[in-house]
């Protein structure tokens, strides 16, 4: 019965392994192909070392700058946010949490053309401080872009932290209390060691696709502020230079990799609660 149990286990299995080997290792290797070869179909390093060029380099740098930025202000947001869902009743908890995730069900590019009608200049906020005499110019700005990618990405960093904060013992709380922390104490010395998994995983989830993004850079920063999503979909789509193209997804693959083993890291070396 036990061998028998293996093989269905192992059966189960297989589905997974050829889905990953499809649509995860196969294209890694065809972007690596591409990426170390030049036309003609040579092994090459040129479009790598291409990278280093200045231009190049002011790209990945603005991506990561941006992509942090946003992902500090997600941080800032979400984790109050998460902290108050989390105090709340179970039934409170499902409602808010479905508010939380409710603007994620509409279509990706609708929500980012709402916001380019807020921002413009003759937009919905404009329109409002107009009565006041007042203009502003916020679209196709730096600004707007990292407007753009907290909005789209916060619920990712909300739920995570929510789902850690979630399996914190009450008890722990009374605890703290009971021992003389005050209540910023309670959540900078306890609430927060016991989230740290939650934090990481929203940094992670709100990081990576901040990095990679393209359409939001395009249509809030008006094309003016190229990211390294932009840069990638270029040589694909206009420029048709795939090896190149595949030089700088492989680059970027490598850069969201180490930032993600730089979270993992940290994650597993979780501290206790201090107080």
């Amino acid at each position: 019965m036990t061998k028998k149990n293996n093989i269905l286990k192992q059966a189960a299995a297989y589905p997974h392994i050829v889905w990953a080997v499809l649509f995860i290792i196969a294209p890694l290797l065809f972007v690596a192909y591409y990426a170390f070869t030049d036309k003609d179909g040579k092994f090459s390093f040129a479009n790598i070392a291409s990278l280093a060029q200045a231009a190049y380099l002011e790209v990945f740098l603005r991506s990561v700058c941006f992509a942090f930025l946003a992902t500090v202000i997600c941080l800032i947001i979400a984790y109050p946010i998460a902290y108050f869902i989390s105090r709340t009743s179970q039934k409170a908890q499902k409602i808010l949490v479905m508010l939380v995730m409710l603007p994620q069900w509409l279509n990706f590019l609708i929500r980012t053309y709402s916001w380019m009608a807020i921002l413009e200049d003759t937009g919905i906020i404009n329109n409002i401080l107009g009565i006041i005499g007042i203009e502003l110019h916020m679209i196709n700005t730096p600004g707007a872009v990292i407007l753009g990618m907290v909005y789209n990405f916060l619920p990712y960093m909300i739920i995570p932290i929510h789902s850690a904060m979630t399996k914190i013992d009450p008890r722990v709380l009374e605890a703290a209390s009971d021992l003389g922390c005050n209540p910023f104490k309670v959540v900078t010395k306890v609430v927060f060691p016991l989230s740290m998994s939650g934090v990481i995983s929203g940094i992670t989830m709100v990081f990576v696709p901040s990095i990679s993004t393209f359409y939001i850079s395009q249509k809030l920063g008006g094309g003016n502020f190229d990211l390294i999503g932009d840069s990638i979909e270029r040589q694909f789509q206009t420029q048709y230079n795939y090896n190149m193209g595949a030089a700088m997804s492989f680059v970027l693959m490598i850069l969201i990799i180490v930032s993600m083993a730089i979270m993992n890291k940290y994650s597993d070396e979780e501290g206790g609660v201090i107080v």
